[in-house]
C-alpha cells in the first residue's frame, strides 16, 4: 500500500487551517481560542499540532515577535486543489466523472448549487475548447 504523502494535513490540522484562512496570521492562543469554542481542546495541542504543520510546510512561522505568529502556506483554493486531486487518484483512478456522482450522491445539492456546477463545466468547456483552437499541442489552428 502506497503511502499518504508527508504533508497531506489530517483532520485536526485542516480544523487549524480553517482558522487561518478566516482569521489571516495569528498565535497558537489566538487559534487556540477559535477551536476550544467548538471542542474540547487544549493549548498544548494546538501549539504541539501548529508545530508539526510548520515541520511539514503546511503553515509558514514568523519568529520576529516573542511570540510566534503563523499563517497558511498555501491558499485555502490551493489546498483543496491538492486534496482534490489526490483523492481522484487514490479512490477514483482519475476519473473526475466518478468523483463528482459521488459527491452529488453522498450530499444531495440544492437547485442553486446544481446551478453553479452547471455554470462551472460549461465554463471549463469554453476554456478547453478555445484552447484546443489555439494551441497545436491539442490539435487545434494557430
Amino acid at each position: 500500500m502506497a503511502r499518504p504523502p508527508a504533508n497531506r494535513p489530517t483532520d485536526a490540522e485542516i480544523a487549524i487551517l480553517r482558522v487561518l484562512w478566516e482569521r489571516g496570521p495569528s498565535t497558537v492562543r489566538d487559534v487556540y481560542e477559535a477551536l476550544a469554542h467548538d471542542r474540547a481542546v487544549g493549548y498544548t495541542t494546538i501549539l504541539k499540532l501548529m508545530q508539526i504543520m510548520a515541520a511539514k510546510r503546511l503553515v509558514m512561522r514568523d519568529r520576529k515577535r516573542r511570540t510566534h505568529v503563523y499563517r497558511a502556506r498555501l491558499p485555502r483554493e490551493q489546498t483543496q486543489k491538492n486534496l482534490v486531486a489526490d483523492l481522484l487518484d487514490r479512490v477514483f483512478g482519475g476519473s473526475a466523472a466518478a468523483l463528482v456522482v459521488q459527491a452529488l450522491a453522498a450530499k444531495r445539492a440544492d437547485a442553486q448549487e446544481l446551478a453553479q456546477i452547471r455554470a462551472l463545466i460549461e465554463e471549463y468547456a469554453r476554456n478547453e475548447h478555445s484552447k484546443s483552437q489555439s494551441d497545436p499541442s491539442h490539435g487545434g489552428k494557430i
